[in-house]
């Protein structure tokens, strides 16, 4: 098999971090590749683009939730230093989607799906989710699934 692009990219990321010595960065990356060696390992698969989206994807949701804990504890240098490390991993994932195109791409999985109330969230959730992957905070999108559904 091949190996994905996005994982690929990162890799020459590494070595281009490795070549400008940027050890903050260069440690972030390994981190990066390290969590998705750990899933191919444990599931015995090589991941493909959208497997690795999912993982970087977690890992900024996680150290964004590492910077509230930081912050509540006033430990501001952590913080940052968390902060810097989701802008190594943001640097991977795809363009972010603005408020209008996230709100436009809501309406037409509506339209799509005929979610219709909460109970057509889980299908809406479904049909969204490949879409914006990396992309969007998923649950800044449920923020706005829910205020669409119950109008």
């Amino acid at each position: 098999m091949t190996e994905s692009t996005l994982l690929a990219q990162i890799k020459d990321g590494m070595k281009d971090a490795m070549r400008a010595q940027e050890k903050e960065r260069l440690g972030v990356i390994r981190l990066v590749l390290a969590a998705v060696k750990q899933v191919e390992v444990d599931q015995r698969i090589e991941l493909d683009d959208a497997a690795v989206l999912a993982i970087l994807d977690k890992m900024v949701k996680q150290r964004r939730e590492s910077i509230k804990q930081y912050e509540s504890a006033g430990r501001q240098d952590l913080a940052d230093k968390e902060a810097a490390e989701i802008t190594v991993i943001q640097g991977y994932l795809p363009q972010a989607l603005t408020e209008a195109e996230l709100l436009a791409l809501i309406d037409k999985g509506i339209a799509e799906t005929g979610a219709a109330g909460m109970a057509g969230m889980g299908k809406l959730m479904a049909w969204l989710k490949p879409q914006v992957q990396g992309r969007a905070d998923m649950g800044a999108v449920s923020v706005h699934i829910k205020a669409k559904l119950a109008v």
